[in-house]
């Protein structure tokens, strides 16, 4: 575990889990030929009130290879992992979180503010640190405390 996946995980992981989880997105980006930019935890653990019984929530941002992208007909633009054991584990295109991105998607938004991240290749702090303003912004300007620029 890198010295920066602990310090931005504020709710600790058990090691072997946390080893066990990273492995599955090896396993992902090798199977389906992606690389994964961010994971991230989600549900009861990201909220910070899971139960000894809570599963884990893995969500996860990746990038399809550039011939993936260079179709005429959309693919899908999922990664949807059968639950195992207790693990959850689905992912977005980055195309699609984008598109969410754009609509300001609650469950992208909850993802990105998630204190247990699993991976960031600087994902969250690049695109979704600025929408994170952006939508900061704008709820000051609601309340008329300041304008966006």
């Amino acid at each position: 575990m890198s010295t920066e996946e602990f310090l931005r995980s504020s709710h600790p992981i058990d090691p072997a889990m946390r080893a066990e989880i990273m492995e599955n997105l090896r396993a992902i980006e090798t199977r389906h030929d992606v690389t994964v930019l961010f994971a991230c935890e989600s549900g009861s653990r990201g909220w910070g009130f899971a139960s000894p019984d809570s599963d884990y929530d893995v969500c996860f941002i990746y990038v399809n290879r550039l011939p993936w992208y260079l179709t005429v007909m959309p693919r899908r633009d999922v990664i949807e992992v059968p639950i195992s054991g207790d693990l959850d584990v689905n992912g977005w295109d980055l195309r699609k979180a984008l598109g969410l991105m754009r609509e300001s998607n609650p469950t992208l938004l909850e993802w990105l503010r998630s204190p247990i991240v699993y991976r960031d290749a600087a994902f969250s702090r690049a695109v979704g640190g600025r929408v994170l303003e952006r939508a900061r912004l704008a709820s000051l300007r609601l309340d008329g405390e300041e304008e966006l620029s």
